[in-house]
């Protein structure tokens, strides 16, 4: 007997005692589709729960902006609390200067670092370097209470004073290891056989870099120049640790903000950053998609 003739009298003895008939072929495809559906659906309210509880409280933070009280009870609309932001927040838009400050440049030299570490460590062959690869994921393990202190105790042995500079550092060496992953990632992507190709054509190994590897990694370095750059601008407990007089930066002026109680002018403060932060990632968006399709 061949394996379809048994499967079909096994299939027939199981409905005959089972008490239920054989599907036909199109009832089958219906409760496949059926299934399908259904998985669809359940798909569909998972990521509406998870979009409503990430956004909602960016809407209510929003929504409490304009009202004219401090409080949580609506007392009207107002727009008293934007006025205040931009005409009576002079130490808010100092410290907001210093985290654009520091996150630009922290993210720059993270980038450039980051971004030739992957090359090289891609690129050559040497002794230790699985163990430099591992490493290098330490500070992203890490929690960032540890990485806080010890950056304190390490300025404080080699008699550094607290400030700006401490915090470009710190930031520069916890954002190094999201910037070398993301590198990384697009690398091990890249083929090499265009190298070979540029060399057989008589480039340069400098010429090789800045010509051909990094031009097509370019998608690659400017995501993680901007991850880099939302790391820095939302980091509180490293900069803790390491900020010095003058150096206050937007996420500690806001917790000194908030032990007092919750102002308004913060809720001000959200709705005009996520309005940029939507506006950049809107035109950046557009920018990396034109540099890939050019690729």
């Amino acid at each position: 007997m061949s394996d379809i003739t048994r499967n079909t009298v096994y299939k027939a003895v199981k409905s005959r005692f089972s008490g239920k008939k054989p599907l036909s072929e199109p009832a089958r495809h219906a409760r496949r589709a059926l299934r399908n559906r259904q998985d669809g659906k359940l798909s569909s309210t998972v990521m509406a729960l998870t979009v409503a509880f990430l956004f909602l409280p960016l809407a209510v933070t929003v929504f409490y902006s304009f009202n004219s009280a401090k409080g949580m009870v609506w007392d009207g609309f107002s727009v008293k609390w934007y006025e205040k932001l931009f005409l009576d927040s002079d130490k808010l838009w100092t410290s907001f200067g210093n985290s654009i400050v520091i996150a630009f440049t922290s993210a720059l030299m993270a980038t450039v670092v980051g971004t030739l570490a992957s090359i090289g460590l891609n690129w050559y062959k040497f002794p230790g370097k699985t163990y430099i690869q591992t490493l290098s994921f330490l500070p992203m393990v890490l929690p960032e209470v540890i990485i806080g202190i010890s950056m304190l105790i390490f300025f404080s042995a080699v008699n550094l004073p607290l400030g700006m500079l401490t915090i470009f550092i710190a930031h520069t060496t916890f954002c190094l290891p999201f910037v070398f992953l993301m590198v990384t990632a697009r690398l091990d992507e890249f083929d090499y056989s265009i190298i070979e190709a540029a060399r057989d054509l008589g480039a340069s190994e400098r010429q090789t870099l800045f010509k051909v590897i990094i031009p097509a990694v370019m998608p690659g370095i400017l995501s993680a120049f901007l991850m880099s750059i939302t790391m820095s601008l939302e980091d509180f407990v490293i900069t803790f640790f390491v900020s010095g007089p003058g150096s206050t930066t937007l996420p500690l002026y806001v917790f000194s903000m908030v032990r007092y109680g919750i102002s308004p002018v913060i809720n001000a403060l959200s709705f005009v950053m996520i309005l940029g932060t939507m506006l950049i990632a809107f035109f950046l968006r557009n920018f990396l998609k034109n540099i890939a399709a050019s690729k």
